[in-house]
């Protein structure tokens, strides 16, 4: 008969197997200290040991009495057993199966909000537009300025206190309302960073140029130019004909409603989430070499398909919506488009990738931060913004 002491079951931590065919000895009382198996064993290693933790219960006689004991069951093997190995492998592939499987419904749902949200403020525009996108530009310089504080940067860097941060996030939020309010920012924008450069210089201790630099970028990137999607949403009043506005109703704001502004940004938007999922399926099925090293899951296979997909969308809804007149310009604006998304979306993750993290925040659930979902629009706006302003005659009615 072959003996297993529970030294050895509490020394092997391995993965349970099915009960075999165990029974006590009736020659012996049973001992708390072995088990006795129910056949020789005639190779029997301890390194060929599998336990089973499971509440098996044993009947057996002691003391004239029955009982029942908690044991735990051993089978010998006479050589490695790989069997629990590969029920840890199965159980961890399940486990990740899960995961992503619950990761993409979040996405999903939580992006079918996000979008069915910004479609609704977009189309009130006015002082609703302006707010939200204030709450939106507040969340997203709050981001970014503890990714400056973050220690892939910090170790490099000396990160503005957090009053200053503190700050220039409020800053950032005020400067959509005050664009919305006067039409311009450039003043307040510049007096902004003087105040932000005279509160750095007047600190204690060791002002650094690090610090006075990541903030005004600050101002810029989180502040300044999301600004120009308020001049393109409510800037541009011009009324722009197409069937759309005829059918819309009266309640609503009527056909004065669509203006060039919300006709420009619903295909700036819609163009720059065509470019990106695009870009993602291409990459996916055809990437194979890398775009940059800044985003190594970028392909240029999939850049290019993204680039199709997005001048595909903007010619397509200037078609719908009659708006621009002319094909080229249509094309142009959904080029600038794309190469606004690209680098804007190239540029947050080198902000990340120094700090040395996968995403800027967790506020949106399955998507990361704020900066993860916008990255793509910082820059477009100035973007379109300028060339409907400065290069289409009669702003490509």
């Amino acid at each position: 008969m072959a003996t297993v002491s529970y030294l050895d079951v509490d020394r092997y931590k391995l993965a349970p197997l099915s009960l075999p065919s165990l029974r006590t000895c009736r020659c012996r009382p049973f001992s708390s200290q072995s088990l006795i198996l129910s056949r020789p064993y005639s190779k029997l290693s301890s390194s060929g040991l599998v336990f089973d933790r499971s509440s098996a219960a044993l009947r057996f006689s002691q003391n004239g009495m029955w009982a029942h004991r908690r044991v735990i069951t051993a089978v010998a093997r006479s050589e490695p057993d790989r069997l629990g190995e590969d029920n840890t492998k199965k159980e961890d592939l399940l486990l990740e199966s899960q995961q992503k499987s619950s990761q993409f419904r979040k996405r999903v749902i939580f992006g079918l909000g996000i979008g069915i949200g910004v479609g609704g403020v977009v189309l009130a525009g006015g002082w609703v537009f302006t707010l939200a996108f204030a709450a939106v530009v507040f969340a997203g310089a709050r981001e970014y300025f503890e990714l400056v504080r973050s220690r892939g940067i910090s170790d490099g860097m000396t990160p503005p206190p957090r009053y200053v941060s503190r700050v220039c996030s409020v800053i950032c939020a005020l400067l959509p309302v005050v664009t919305m309010y006067r039409g311009y920012i450039d003043v307040t924008l510049t007096s902004a960073a003087f105040v932000m450069a005279i509160a750095l210089l007047l600190q204690r201790g060791n002002p650094r140029f690090a610090q006075l630099s990541s903030a005004i970028f600050g101002l810029f990137y989180c502040g300044y130019l999301p600004c120009f999607w308020v001049k393109l949403r409510c800037g541009l009043a011009v009324p722009a004909l197409n069937t759309i506005g005829v059918i819309w109703p009266v309640p609503l704001g009527g056909q004065a409603h669509w203006t060039v502004g919300l006709v420009a940004t619903l295909i700036s938007i819609s163009s720059i989430i065509a470019a990106d999922t695009f870009a993602f399926l291409g990459g996916k099925a055809f990437g194979r070499t890398p775009l940059t090293s800044v985003s190594p899951k970028k392909t240029w296979e999939g850049t290019i398909i993204g680039f199709c997909g997005c001048l595909v969308t903007c010619v397509v809804l200037s078609k719908v919506f009659s708006w621009p007149s002319s094909l080229l310009s249509a094309i142009i604006f959904g080029a600038l488009n794309f190469f606004g998304s690209v680098f804007g979306d190239l540029t947050e993750s080198m902000i990340k990738r120094d700090a040395g993290v996968k995403d800027s925040g967790s506020l949106i659930p399955g998507h990361g931060g704020i900066l993860d979902r916008v990255d793509s629009y910082v820059f477009t706006g100035a973007l379109a913004y300028n060339f409907v302003k400065t290069f289409l005659p009669l702003y490509g009615v």
